[in-house]
């Protein structure tokens, strides 16, 4: 998840899995899968940073992985 502010202010956390498109028109606006429309304070270039951390985080995984994971 992102962390991302409205307009009004308050911040949020969005799933970035979810995210179809991202405008400024002027407004940064982000729209998702089922047509939402989440309007943010941020950049377009800041959200696609925060995507791309995000993703770059979950995509760390461990070396090995255990044969047996209960012993």
């Amino acid at each position: 998840m992102i962390l991302l502010t409205r307009i009004n202010n308050t911040e949020f956390w969005l799933n970035p899995d979810l995210v179809i498109m991202i405008e400024s028109k002027p407004d940064t606006t982000i729209t998702l899968v089922n047509g939402e429309k989440q309007v943010v304070l941020e950049s377009p270039q800041q959200v696609c940073e925060r995507i791309i951390a995000y993703r770059q985080a979950i995509a760390v995984l461990p070396k090995t992985i255990p044969a047996n994971p209960s012993v």
